[in-house]
């Protein structure tokens, strides 16, 4: 788990990207991100380093687990 706490949110965006999610916008310093047919929009702050909670949120909102995240990552 404690790769969990050294992921980018660039990174991230890349991570979800394979999963088949794209990016609609920017929202400040957010990405938004949406995938067809999942209700939840995604909204990824673009830090240098997210923080586990930020991050296990996103990743539970996606419908994924955290070892799917990590073994695409």
């Amino acid at each position: 788990m404690s790769k969990l706490a050294n992921i980018s949110g660039k990174d991230t965006v890349k991570t979800f990207k394979k999963f088949g999610w794209q990016i609609v916008g920017q929202v400040g310093s957010h990405v938004v991100m949406t995938k067809e047919g999942v209700r939840v929009n995604l909204s990824i702050p673009q830090h240098k380093e997210l923080s586990i909670g930020t991050l296990r949120a996103l990743i539970r909102n996606a419908g994924l687990t955290i070892e799917d995240f990590l073994q695409i990552l």
